[in-house]
């Protein structure tokens, strides 16, 4: 059966959990050639047993970066490797903010730096970043740097987006909302109080409920198809009418 994505190469970061597993899996279903990455190798067994072709990747590593995006030279980009420090710009450490621009922002930049000549010498591409609602989108309580980096996300696939628009290379990045992962449940756990905190976090999603990354998946594979071959420079906010 036809797919989506067939015959396209798909390069997926921070694959190993939550939206990018689902991503990955999902381009996968959709016929394309995935490569999922991920910091933690062991959190990519099951997606190899599933078919997809896997590799250990620290983002943080350029050489690493430029090596598994050049050696593969990928038809999509998926930057979905990121990390939600809390706190206001009081408690934000100079350390905080030089790991969250380094993991949230660099790690895109070098992956992007390394897959455009490709892409552009095949005179296609598509890249899909993270961002969050909690950016430019709107702000959120205790997310100061991390809605910092979520907003130069932004700025960069605009710019991107801009750069390349009449040759073949389309930009976009995904603005979540509060979304069901692994990783959302360590930071509720990490507030002390795991039922007030889950209970907060829907509160304020007028839904009345949490994502799925399975919703996010879905968004991946569209801005990634052909699909949506006149969109490119846009934040896609997905957020259950939290930032509406």
């Amino acid at each position: 059966m036809a797919g989506r994505l067939n015959g396209k190469k798909a390069l997926c970061t921070a694959a190993g959990q939550g939206i990018g597993r689902a991503t990955a899996l999902m381009m996968h279903a959709e016929g394309a050639e995935v490569l999922a990455t991920d910091v933690n190798g062991a959190a990519l067994e099951e997606l190899a047993a599933a078919g997809l072709a896997t590799a250990p990747l620290n983002v943080l590593d350029k050489d690493a970066v430029v090596a598994a995006v050049k050696g593969f030279q990928p038809d999509i980009l998926f930057n979905c490797a990121g990390y939600v420090h809390a706190g206001d710009v009081l408690a934000c450490t100079d350390d905080d903010w030089d790991f969250a621009f380094a993991l949230n922002c660099r790690s895109m930049f070098w992956t992007m730096q390394a897959a455009i000549p490709g892409m552009l010498e095949r005179g296609v591409g598509s890249i899909v970043n993270m961002s969050s609602a909690a950016s430019s989108i709107i702000g959120a309580p205790n997310r100061f740097v991390y809605g910092a980096t979520k907003a130069a996300v932004i700025g960069m696939t605009k710019q991107v987006a801009r750069e390349y628009i009449t040759k073949g290379v389309r930009a976009n990045c995904i603005c979540p909302g509060t979304v069901e992962s692994p990783s959302l449940h360590d930071r509720l756990r990490a507030t002390g109080d795991y039922e007030q905190a889950m209970k907060d976090f829907i509160a304020r999603q007028p839904m009345g409920r949490i994502g799925t990354s399975e919703e996010i998946a879905a968004l991946a594979v569209y801005l990634s198809s052909d699909e949506s071959a006149f969109t490119t420079g846009q934040a896609c906010v997905i957020d259950g009418g939290w930032s509406g």
